[in-house]
């Protein structure tokens, strides 16, 4: 079974799916090569080509290829298009859950290049969609060997795997531990604290000005340094609120809305309520906490320790109250920079995804409206030419 929800937007090929006893409502038979179109919100972009058979929602359009006229293939790609976007936009009906339909999408034209250049264009936009699903499982790979090595990492240190029954380990309040490894309080470590908070909105001299300041929503979970912000206030703004700013080097932690994240930031930042700043003793240090606070053991603690029911948080006090495990110099420096490493990778396959996002969204324009021509040479069979 289908379901809009199992479509990913922008994506040609569904990745999840549900069974049919879990929808107690009309459905649709589809077929292997059938196209599924979802006619409920089409500004969200689902289309896929089927490659199996099943049922699916009634939301969901099933549009057959004539194979005189087109391919799926090609066919799957151009709903995908900026122009077919707008058109389906465009003749949808109902304010709290727009839906088009076959009747309005079909009066959609567009030039419809020859078959050969047809299977040339869906080679191409194919062979582009399999190199960013290529980089997505890179990603993928790398971020579980993350979450292992972490786990590693806190428990063991920055030894070998092959070499944990070597490591001494000693049993402490939050678990084991090496035996060269310190339990200290959070606070132990913490030289001053102070929350942040948010300039009024309705005040337009607030806001504008050249003092960088966020909330917790635009910091990721992977992000270890805060390099971005949400929106800029003036000194005013600073001065007439709660907010205050987190020096350059300092760690941030999420203590209302996203709870438990932490960054280092790279720039003198205005924090929201939802932010508590912490000045460590050592600033060294920032790194190797923000780390720790992505494990696993401290994301338990951290969620044992939030309060509240309308808005969910922890008290400073408690936060600083944490205990945590702290290796040696050495083994800190190890630690990060493996993980480091790791974080890079992910980075640099993330860079990589953008960059074949842009080349595909370009092709996709230019060779649906042929500004690029493709000039399969028909001499050749289908499969020589595919292969070409």
């Amino acid at each position: 079974y289908v379901g809009l929800e199992h479509i990913t937007p922008g994506k040609t090929k569904l990745t999840t799916y549900g069974h049919p006893s879990q929808v107690k409502s009309s459905k649709r038979h589809y077929y292997p090569g059938d196209i599924l179109y979802g006619k409920l919100r089409p500004y969200l972009d689902k289309c896929v080509l089927a490659q199996s058979e099943g049922m699916c929602s009634t939301d969901i359009l099933t549009i057959i290829a004539k194979p005189d006229k087109t391919i799926p293939e090609f066919l799957v790609n151009l709903l995908h298009t900026q122009f077919f976007l707008n058109h389906a936009i465009n003749t949808t009906s109902g304010t709290n859950h727009p839906r088009t339909s076959w009747k309005s999408l079909q009066k959609f034209e567009f030039p419809l290049p020859p078959l050969p250049e047809q299977r040339a264009i869906a080679q191409i936009l194919t062979t582009v969609r399999n190199a960013i699903e290529a980089t997505e499982r890179v990603i993928a790979a790398a971020r579980e060997l993350k979450r292992s090595m972490m786990k590693h990492l806190f428990t063991y240190g920055p030894v070998p795997i092959d070499q944990i029954d070597q490591v001494k380990l000693k049993e402490t309040e939050i678990g084991l531990i090496p035996e060269d490894w310190e339990v200290v309080r959070l606070g132990e470590l913490v030289m001053d604290s102070f929350s942040g908070g948010t300039p009024s909105t309705k005040e337009p001299k607030y806001w504008g000005g050249n003092i960088p300041w966020t909330t917790s929503a635009i910091i990721n979970d992977e992000d270890i340094e805060l390099n971005k912000y949400q929106r800029m206030i003036t000194k005013t703004g600073l001065e007439h609120s709660a907010s205050k700013i987190a020096p350059k080097g300092s760690l941030i932690i999420g203590t209302r809305v996203g709870v438990g994240k932490a960054v280092v930031p790279a720039f003198d930042i205005a924090m929201s309520q939802d932010l508590t700043a912490l000045l460590l003793y050592n600033h060294e240090d920032s790194i190797f906490l923000a780390h720790s606070f992505k494990s696993t053991r401290m994301k338990r603690v951290i969620e044992s320790m939030i309060r509240g029911t309308t808005i969910k948080g922890i008290p400073r006090k408690d936060l600083l109250s944490i205990k945590i495990p702290l290796p040696p110099k050495s083994d800190r420096n190890k630690i990060i920079i493996f993980i480091n490493s790791i974080n890079n990778k992910i980075k640099t396959e993330q860079n990589k995804i953008e960059s074949l996002e842009l080349l595909f969204n370009s092709l996709l324009h230019n060779l649906m409206t042929g500004k690029i021509r493709t000039h399969p040479n028909p001499s050749l069979k289908e499969g020589a030419q595919k292969e070409a």
